[in-house]
């Protein structure tokens, strides 16, 4: 579906949807960035993976990448509140493969500067890594940590400095506070860090799906009319 056609669709579709809750999408929209990514790797209790996942909805972060190694990611939706209906999740869980590597692989390929957290042997503080480019932030499972793997193929290790007993903070609140900074200090750099175009439509047009009920008839029956293939029937 080309760009023009998305846009079309977009207006069909917003037909159905009150002018608050399109306002509210376009705003959101506005704060949205793919220059930062979250990447978590063998995160098993989901009252953690839903927490993180609240707090890149929170703090405007698209795109979350889910390795999973010895469980299955599955969010709490008490906690999460339904953050995870408005990110982007990439999950990478074949079995009998090195998921890890095939996702840092990908994201060094697109470009992203991996930032492993880690308490041990870091290069640099979370408040000193430069935002310049398009970074990918690295977090482990909630005993172990990182694999040895993402540690020694990551770019920069990063710590959030501590000054008590505690040598790290619960994979959550460790999240929280690394978005919160990374995130303050890219909207206030130079760097672009809006959604492109492209983007924007491509997401929009994913929320409309996801807030519109009986999305999949309205958009079938517009597409008819201009003889395209529905997504649904595309497969």
């Amino acid at each position: 579906m080309n760009l023009q056609t998305q846009k079309d669709l977009i207006a069909y579709l917003s037909q159905y949807m009150t002018e608050t809750r399109a306002a509210r999408l376009e705003e959101v929209l506005g704060k949205r960035t793919k220059q930062l990514a979250v990447v978590l790797e063998g995160i098993h209790k989901p009252h953690n993976a839903s927490a993180v996942l609240r707090s890149c909805d929170g703090f405007g972060v698209q795109d979350v990448h889910i390795i999973e190694r010895d469980t299955e990611f599955d969010p709490n939706q008490q906690v999460s509140l339904g953050a995870d209906r408005w990110l982007s999740l990439h999950r990478y869980d074949d079995y009998g493969v090195n998921n890890t590597a095939i996702c840092l692989d990908r994201l060094k390929d697109q470009g992203y500067t991996l930032l492993a957290t880690t308490p041990h042997d870091p290069t640099v503080n979370i408040d000193e890594v430069p935002i310049e480019g398009k970074t990918a932030i690295l977090f482990g499972s909630e005993l172990r940590g990182l694999s040895t793997y993402a540690l020694s193929h990551a770019d920069v290790r990063v710590k959030i400095p501590m000054y008590g007993f505690s040598e790290s903070f619960n994979i959550s609140v460790s999240a929280a506070l690394c978005l919160y900074e990374l995130t303050k200090r890219l909207r206030q750099g130079n760097h672009p860090w809006r959604l492109t175009e492209a983007e924007r439509i491509a997401l929009k047009l994913e929320w409309l799906r996801r807030s519109i009920r009986a999305y999949d008839q309205l958009e079938a029956e517009f597409l008819a009319s201009l003889e395209i293939p529905s997504s649904s029937s595309l497969g």
